[in-house]
């Protein structure tokens, strides 16, 4: 889809820049309030597969305080997070920050969201095609169900989307994008900050997406 995907990073080129000028107040405001409640890093950073599973430095505000030594990151995520870190999650502030890694071509406005590195080789076959686009900030997965969706559910959600993609359903994303936010549905699974870690499947044959195989 050459003239798709001209015509997508154009408008994900315009909009993360026009979103970033746009969204500044907010964002010094977001800033303020992370460093004011809970210090520094002002900014979430953290590896995560891109096209084809190639790593990129994803950029969000900080939602949670920091780990403890030995504390385990995923099994305190609950715990860590502040009031001010579930308010800018439930509103998605937090995400501002990502449109940067849109402006810089990591990332595009509406994809399959990027995960964590070590779920690369834990993946199928058909769930790692989810890598043949660059991730989004938002997706079809997030306008059908959010982090209330089993793994297999959004996974499948993904897929389908690599292989319907097209501007008209990238507007429509968008725009159910605005109404969920709205409505803060699916943040989060019971006792998990977003979703329980994806283990990965029984009868899967790794892929090394990070060679781009």
């Amino acid at each position: 889809m050459p003239i798709y995907d001209k015509l997508k990073r154009t408008f994900d080129l315009t909009a993360a820049g026009a979103g970033l000028l746009v969204t500044a107040p907010v964002l010094a405001a977001s800033a303020a309030t992370v460093y004011v409640t809970m210090g520094r890093p002002l900014f979430y950073r953290q590896q995560r597969p891109g096209l084809h599973g190639e790593p990129f430095e994803l950029i969000k505000f900080r939602t949670m305080r920091l780990s403890r030594p030995g504390q385990d990151d995923i099994g305190s995520e609950a715990q860590r997070i502040t009031p001010v870190g579930h308010f800018l999650r439930s509103t998605s502030l937090d995400e501002l920050p990502t449109l940067l890694n849109v402006f810089r071509g990591e990332m595009s406005l509406v994809g399959p969201r990027p995960l964590l590195m070590r779920y690369l080789p834990r993946y199928s076959p058909e769930q790692a095609r989810r890598h043949e686009v660059r991730p989004g900030i938002t997706g079809w997965a997030q306008v059908n169900g959010r982090n209330a969706l089993s793994w297999d559910e959004k996974f499948a959600l993904d897929v389908w989307y690599v292989d319907h993609r097209s501007l008209a359903l990238d507007l429509t994303i968008l725009f159910k994008t605005l109404s969920k936010v709205f409505a803060r549905e699916g943040i989060n699974q019971d006792g998990h900050a977003t979703m329980p870690e994806f283990m990965g499947n029984e009868d899967q044959t790794p892929k090394d997406l990070q060679k781009g195989a």
